[in-house]
């Protein structure tokens, strides 16, 4: 048998190929950033072309990195940014336009429309989600209204639509060359194209849009042999046998398989997902329905998700507009330069929020300015914001299932501040536990892919390598917690009606 599995990361940021171990071990890894590309306020795209170049490049040097060649790999699994709109010609494989990246909020004028003309439960009741510019159908339809000739094209079937993990398979499969056109039923579900009790395109979604749906990959499930890698790439003949969106591939990576088991994830934005298992819950607190994951032919598993926008993006601010820290990494020593945050707090809400408000009109606040803060306290205020947010979507989760969660698993980039770690377990008042391998989105693809392949052979094998590296027990006191918490819900009300 290989020895090996590769995942392909394709994130908000960056795209990493990480290399496994039958153990979940890191064996390798290597990662691209991609450029950031702001054309206006709201507005936020990427380069697929350079996504797909970054991809080659990494999968390359993952391999030399480990001496290893592609008869190492058993298999390739794919995880990635969700509700990024890609769309391209079939024939040609040139791209219509950049990237509109899932943070974009240039659509509002679409939702707006859709809204009064079919009302918003319509959405809900048959997608899960609320009709929100977060998701890819409304940027799909600024494309086709906005670049010269798309919407001619798409309805003469010329023309591709995808998220990065169709875009990825598309071209690592042979592009214009017999490409396969696919995503996963996660993706799939994050459209707000897809019935989510069928698993299938809906024709009456299609129509409500204008959305052609020859425009559309076909959905599988998350984990089986999508197609193989095209003999004039380095990774040629390595089956393709996983793909699953990053915040789900998360939750399989840190073995969430069962009913009530949930993870929170730390990325440019945060990301709590419960599972439900095979019972769809519809959330009446602001939570999203989402498909968590489907083993080939069995049932799907269903999710509910807290997504919110701005975590560890609001610290990327700091450095990149602000100028006050000069690498992420520094924000951890800033904000531990002062006891608390003064009274300081940072709601950003640069995009509008997300869950539990879905307020596209709010933008973001620093409030409780006093000539005493100082960069220090914005420092651990930026840093607090994310604790905080995660506290309000694990209420709405416990309002939602009845089924208080009693421990949050954590994984992401962030995961390593141990201020942030432990305030957050401060204002959940529940332990935080950080496992042995924090790349757990990677890994989760990683696990999809190698249960087709045979690499594991059943969920009970995947669980076994999950391990404790660190826990976090709250230490405040139940009226400072109240206190920190009504002080936060205060600042967020400041942003409300600012567009």
């Amino acid at each position: 048998m290989n020895a090996y599995m590769m995942s392909l990361d394709q994130g908000t940021t960056s795209t990493r190929a990480i290399i496994f171990d039958h153990s979940g071990r890191i064996v390798s890894q290597s990662q691209r950033e991609h450029e950031q590309i702001l054309p206006q306020a709201g507005w936020v795209e990427h380069n697929p072309q350079e996504i797909w170049d970054n991809t080659r490049e990494v999968m390359g040097e993952a391999l030399s990195r480990a001496t290893l060649t592609r008869h190492d790999i058993a298999g390739l699994g794919i995880t990635n940014q969700r509700e990024t709109a890609i769309m391209w010609n079939k024939s040609t494989g040139e791209l219509v336009y950049n990237a509109i990246v899932w943070q974009d909020t240039r659509t509002q004028d679409v939702i707006d429309r859709m809204e009064a003309a079919h009302g918003s439960d319509y959405f809900l009741q048959k997608t899960g989600l609320p009709l929100a510019t977060y998701f890819a159908a409304s940027k799909i339809v600024w494309i086709l209204d906005n670049v010269e000739g798309a919407r001619k094209a798409a309805e003469a079937g010329d023309l591709l639509f995808g998220t990065p993990d169709t875009w990825l398979l598309w071209n690592l499969t042979g592009g214009v060359e017999g490409g396969v056109h696919a995503t996963d039923v996660t993706n799939a579900s994050r459209t707000l194209l897809m019935d989510i009790a069928t698993c299938k395109w809906d024709d009456g979604l299609l129509e409500a849009w204008g959305i052609p749906s020859s425009l559309l990959p076909e959905i599988r499930s998350s984990s089986e042999i999508f197609g193989h890698v095209h003999e004039s790439s380095l990774m040629r003949e390595t089956p393709i046998a996983g793909i699953l969106g990053d915040q789900q591939a998360a939750t399989f990576g840190q073995v969430a398989f069962e009913k009530g088991q949930s993870k929170n994830t730390y990325g440019t934005g945060n990301f709590l997902i419960v599972n439900t298992g095979e019972e769809i819950v519809f959330s009446t607190h602001g939570l999203l329905t989402t498909v968590a994951y489907q083993i080939g032919d069995r049932a799907p598993h269903y999710a509910l998700e807290g997504s919110i926008a701005v975590t560890g993006s609001l610290i990327q601010w700091l450095r990149d507009n602000l100028g006050i820290i000069k690498d992420a990494k520094e924000v951890e020593a800033l904000a531990a330069s002062v006891p608390d945050n003064g009274g300081c707090y940072v709601v950003p809400a640069f995009s509008g929020l997300f869950a539990p408000y879905w307020r596209s009109d709010a933008r973001g606040v620093i409030v409780g300015l006093t000539r005493f803060i100082n960069k220090g306290h914005i420092a651990r205020a930026a840093l607090e914001a994310t604790a905080f947010q995660t506290r309000e979507v694990l209420d709405a989760v416990n309002a939602d299932t009845a089924v208080p969660v009693m421990e949050l698993k954590v994984d992401g980039g962030m995961v390593g501040n141990e201020t942030l770690m432990q305030f957050q377990a401060d204002i959940l008042g529940i332990p935080v536990v950080q496992p042995l391998i924090a790349e757990t989105t990677a890994l989760g693809a990683a696990y999809a892919a190698g249960l087709a392949v045979g690499y594991w052979s059943d969920l009970d094998e995947l669980r076994v390598n999950w391990g404790e590296a660190k826990r976090y027990v709250p230490q405040m006191g139940v009226e400072d917690r109240e206190e920190a918490l009504a002080a936060w819900k205060k600042a967020v009300t400041r942003t409300f009606d600012w567009v």
